[in-house]
């Protein structure tokens, strides 16, 4: 499954998020999994026990062009953490998430958001 979608990670989520207006990144993260859910039932694509997950991160706006030509399909070596990455695609796509025992994930710099997501 291949989603064109802002890729997040899942925010610290605390009580004063169960009442609006949502503090910004917990609305940002509802409008991914809304996204990444629709993605997911328009493909019929089931989260399985073994996963792949290709994370394709746009590049800053502030980068020259020269600097984002070179970085393209480079290894994305800062934040978002690909763990929380992994976590967020989990809890949106799976409901009881812990018996996913097998996960190969990678992050890459992209000149668009990209998600790529395979049963092993």
């Amino acid at each position: 499954m291949i989603c064109n979608i802002d890729i997040m990670a899942k925010p610290r989520m605390t009580r004063r998020d169960k009442w609006p207006p949502p503090r910004k990144c917990v609305a940002k993260y509802w409008k991914f999994k809304d996204e990444l859910v629709a993605c997911a039932e328009k493909e019929g694509f089931i989260l399985g026990d073994k996963v792949y997950m290709e994370f394709h991160l746009v590049m800053p706006k502030s980068w020259s062009k020269k600097k984002k030509i070179d970085m393209v399909g480079e290894c994305h070596m800062s934040k978002p953490d690909l763990d929380n990455m992994i976590k967020s695609v989990g809890d949106c796509l799976k409901k009881d998430d812990q018996t996913i025992h097998e996960i190969i994930a990678k992050k890459f710099w992209s000149e668009e958001s990209i998600l790529v997501l395979k049963n092993l």
